[in-house]
């Protein structure tokens, strides 16, 4: 039996994508799996396969940019499973382009869903794990929060801010919490449809075509972090494909 059989986990951002690949591993190793997304029809076929398979989950419609949606996501999984273990803070968006675009509703958008959707995440989960007293936040930024390169500009300044933020939350968290940044590289994901700039558009493609690697690989990452002993805190995790330059 691993330390993930019984946990209770939140994944946002869990209809496609990493978080979708996050849902499906960790209910294969025995946690009780709580999905939000926007894509509701999307959400519906996961907790179908997931249930059919022998899982444990629920799911509701949220949007991370609204804090109710957080608080009502958490709530579910607490009111129904009588706890909270982990909030896999995973919805994001990557619609990059050169900042001569003036993309300004594309720039918002980042600022609310990367940031502030983590944000609305950490609020709506922290009081909950400070009255139990455990409690596990695994935030995903990218290794754009690391490096950041042209026409990247506020998407690496989201991310770079989910790692100011999760390291001043664990900073703050004390011993009974844990808190964890998952940094993705090159990923196989439809990130590249919320692109408008043709260009870069094709650019970016190609180059995930070419060399990314599949979400399975940060699901791994992520269940490896809560998998360790509670007095462990894997703090980061960056995960490239060896391609990536």
């Amino acid at each position: 039996m691993s330390n993930i059989t019984g946990k209770v986990v939140v994944v946002t951002g869990a209809s496609s994508g990493i978080g979708e690949a996050t849902a499906l591993l960790l209910a294969e190793r025995g946690a009780k799996v709580v999905l939000g997304a926007r894509r509701v029809e999307l959400l519906e076929a996961l907790a179908e396969l997931i249930a059919n398979r022998g899982g444990e989950v629920s799911y509701a419609r949220i949007d991370v940019r609204r804090r109710e949606d957080l608080v009502s996501l958490v709530r579910l999984a607490y009111e129904r499973y009588g706890k909270l273990d982990v909030l896999v803070n995973n919805a994001g968006i990557m619609p990059v382009s050169p900042l001569d675009d003036l993309r300004v509703e594309d720039w918002d958008a980042m600022i609310d869903i990367n940031i502030k959707g983590v944000l609305y995440g950490i609020a709506a989960a922290l009081p909950i794990f400070r009255q139990q007293e455990f409690g596990h936040f695994v935030n995903v930024a990218s290794t754009a929060g690391h490096r950041i390169v042209a026409n990247m500009a506020v998407y690496a300044g989201t991310k770079f801010a989910v790692r100011a933020i999760s390291e001043g939350l664990r900073q703050e968290a004390g011993d009974k919490l844990r808190v964890t940044i998952i940094s993705p590289g090159y990923t196989q994901t439809n990130f590249a449809e919320t692109i408008a700039n043709p260009e870069l558009k094709a650019q970016l493609s190609e180059a995930r075509d070419r060399f990314a690697m599949p979400p399975e690989a940060i699901a791994r990452a992520i269940a490896f972090a809560i998998e360790q002993p509670a007095d462990i805190d894997v703090n980061e995790v960056i995960v490239r494909p060896t391609a990536q330059g």
